[in-house]
């Protein structure tokens, strides 16, 4: 009886989610929402002087104010990053799966270059970029797109995840896509689309990147409850 009822207990704590899965499908949630609400809040008290539809999110690091981006970056940053970190564990195993994960970590590394290398504004109120946060801008946008093609084929291989498959595939490629065109056709001055920056980059983060992390981090939560 009681090697029975040690075997039991076994069972339950291995069945029992580890606590970085809990606070990691809590991150996946609080991240992205939270991020959006800061940046949200700060274009409604910059209005006379930010232009959303023209000016990228980053540029709200330039001004007396910036430092509040970078805040918040720098916590969006620690959260996907732990948001990675869960849903590796929590997601079932397949060949390559850390891959999916992993880029998310690079993802993260992205966040914490864009709060460490603001974008500026000189003297006469024109934002720029003193280096580097470009290759953070790459880092985050290419890393979060190929993120997702790439745990779609893991999330198809587990029953709990298998429904979001597609749609992180079909999210993946359209942030892909939008990838390619804000490098080609957005970024650079003189740019087709240069006057549409922060509109097309809010298209791929709000409608493709953001709710797919949402989706996933809920289902997560949901599974180890």
């Amino acid at each position: 009886m009681p090697a029975i009822r040690l075997t039991s207990d076994l069972s339950r704590s291995v069945e029992r989610p580890a606590p970085i899965i809990r606070v990691a499908a809590l991150s996946g949630i609080a991240g992205p929402l939270l991020f959006t609400l800061t940046f949200v809040a700060q274009e409604a008290f910059r209005r006379a002087e930010y232009d959303p539809i023209a000016e990228p999110v980053s540029a709200l690091e330039a001004g007396p104010h910036g430092w509040v981006q970078q805040a918040n970056f720098a916590v969006f940053g620690l959260l996907m990053c732990t948001f990675a970190l869960g849903l590796d564990r929590g997601l079932a195993r397949s060949r390559l799966g850390r891959l999916g994960p992993g880029l998310l970590g690079v993802a993260s590394v992205g966040l914490f270059l864009a709060a460490a290398l603001p974008l500026r504004e000189d003297a006469t109120g024109v934002t720029y970029d003193p280096g580097g946060h470009f290759l953070a801008g790459i880092t985050f946008f290419l890393s979060t797109s190929l993120a997702m093609v790439v745990l779609s084929r893991r999330l198809s291989k587990d029953s709990e995840f298998h429904m979001l498959a597609t749609y992180t595939a079909i999210c993946g490629v359209l942030a892909l896509f939008g990838f390619v065109v804000m490098v080609r056709l957005v970024m650079p001055d003189g740019a087709p689309l240069h006057a549409f920056a922060g509109l097309i980059q809010r298209v791929i983060i709000l409608l493709l990147t953001f709710p797919c992390l949402v989706a996933l981090a809920v289902r997560l939560r949901t599974k180890h409850k």
